[in-house]
């Protein structure tokens, strides 16, 4: 039996397997007919590892990083009050859940890995689309894993030296970090889905300590905080954008399953469960731990700690406190893992249609992941954390996120008339994409009007530079002969071949 790969005119390699059968009984060598020749043709394809419980451990496991048990007083800071930046919290989440409502309707007309790079695309072409993912995959998802992992790196030291262990510089722990995740995500999607999971569960689990820590205190009278309610509520709308803005970038990553529909089981009814439901979870798990919060700390305390988790640890758990450094540690590996393994499809996604070097979104022939656009992806994370201070990155093209998903929420309106007929396995009413487009435009609109900075007019002509890029090698299709050979020992070294999508078979 001989496997080979062979390159087909659309583009698509498909796995072809020659058997070779011998001759009937009876017949002469010279006589015979030839040998038969059967070709079977398998597709190549991601496998559906994802249930519900995977895929709302995607969500949550991505929602719910470092900033909860670190600093979570930037909306308290904003608003001023108590009250007002409970009720930012809540209304940031339901913020969220729309979009998961939006996106639920995207995903399962279009039913295709990639999240707002496909949906862009369909609605409004191919420059918003490379675009985003001109900027996804260069700035904001890498960057976002990088600091995630240096976060990780930061209290795995401490933690280390509380031990007695050496003390290792941060980045090469962070490096470890990014390509022993890389390593899980590369080897198999339904480890990486296992290990979200088990983070998920366990991050969550540390966070309901806190909670029912805050419940005893509350049981305890300790109400003086949270009694103030809305005293010293700012009266600045543009203040209270900038909290919402906090708020929003807490509640970031409630659109990672709709990178990854294609390997969700049965995406009709998965997808909108996982999108509500997970954000449903983190907003009582927010407000539950900010209250908890300020059971045992003033509003200027939590505002000057470092670590806020590990201070009411410190004053709650007493010899227990450790709990909660390893509950950090614990919940940011749980995010890098999830913010990896979603950012990798939309490489794969892009590289599939041809906006960026196809070999990018090959499949390995055994383990059916994408581990091109995994080694791709691991790659520029880890020149993430070569500069200082990636962190001011982040925040200059963290604007640029509200702009693609209002043009995500405004490619759900074109869509209703482009594709009237197709099939909507679940339809959102109409009203909450216009709201949404409304909202992102206040997002991006109002830290602009309240501090103006020359970095914003940076972080939008370096998305606009990806025009450079897109019309000599996608629109213009400039070929260099040297990718073929590339490519052609690509796939001998790394055992990866092409791949479609349930809807290119169509």
């Amino acid at each position: 039996m001989e496997g080979k790969a062979e390159n087909k005119a659309n583009g698509y390699n498909e796995m072809e397997t020659t058997v070779e059968k011998p001759s009937p009984a009876g017949h002469t060598m010279n006589g015979s007919k030839p040998p038969s020749i059967i070709i079977e043709t398998q597709n190549m394809e991601l496998k559906k590892n994802l249930g519900l419980t995977s895929a709302i451990s995607m969500i949550v496991g991505t929602i719910i990083g470092s900033g909860i048990f670190v600093s979570p007083k930037g909306v308290l800071e904003s608003t001023g009050s108590v009250g007002l930046s409970l009720l930012v919290w809540a209304g940031s989440g339901l913020i969220a859940m729309m979009g998961g409502l939006c996106y639920a309707e995207l995903g399962t007309l279009l039913p295709k890995s990639g999240g707002e790079y496909i949906y862009l695309k369909e609605g409004l072409g191919d420059i918003p689309a490379f675009l985003f993912a001109w900027t996804s995959i260069l700035v904001t998802r890498t960057s976002s894993l990088a600091i995630i992992t240096l976060t990780f790196a930061t209290y795995a030291g401490s933690f280390f030296e509380l031990c007695g262990g050496p003390q290792l510089p941060e980045k090469l722990i962070s490096a470890i970090t990014i390509i022993l995740i890389g390593i899980v995500n590369s080897w198999s999607t339904t480890l990486a889905a296992r290990v979200q999971v088990i983070f998920t569960f366990a991050k969550v689990a540390a966070l309901v300590v806190i909670i029912v820590g805050g419940f005893v205190k509350l049981a305890q009278g300790n109400t003086s905080v949270i009694s103030s309610g809305f005293e010293g509520t700012t009266d600045s709308p543009f203040i209270i954008a900038l909290a919402f803005y906090d708020a929003l970038w807490a509640y970031d990553g409630w659109n990672n399953l709709n990178s990854v529909t294609e390997e969700l089981q049965n995406p009709p009814k998965n997808l909108p469960r996982a999108n509500v439901g997970s954000v449903i979870l983190v907003i009582i798990v927010y407000l539950l731990t900010n209250i908890s919060y300020l059971t045992v700390m003033t509003v200027d305390e939590l505002l000057d700690s470092p670590a806020v988790a590990v201070t009411w640890g410190a004053r709650v758990l007493g010899a227990a406190k450790v709990i909660m450094p390893l509950s950090v540690l614990v919940s940011t590996f749980g995010g890098a893992n999830g913010s990896a393994y979603t950012s990798g499809r939309v490489v794969f996604a892009a590289a599939r249609d041809g906006f960026l070097p196809e070999y990018l979104s090959y499949i390995h022939v055994k383990k059916y992941t994408p581990l091109p656009s995994m080694i791709f992806t691991v790659f520029v994370s880890l020149l993430m954390i070569i500069p200082g201070d990636i962190s001011s990155l982040i925040d200059l093209f963290s604007f640029t996120a509200w702009c693609f998903y209002g043009m995500t929420f405004t490619s759900l309106l074109v869509l209703r008339y482009k594709m009237k007929e197709a099939h909507r396995p679940y339809t959102v009413p109409i009203f909450i994409p216009i709201l949404m487009v409304l909202i992102s435009i206040y997002l991006v609109v109002a830290p602009i009007i309240h501090e103006p900075k020359i970095e914003f007019l940076y972080a939008f002509v370096f998305v606009m530079s990806g025009l450079l890029f897109y019309f000599p090698l996608v629109y213009f299709n400039l070929h260099f002969k040297c990718i073929d050979t590339l490519t052609m020992y690509g796939q001998l070294f790394l055992e990866v071949v092409p791949t479609k999508s349930e809807e290119d078979k169509l």
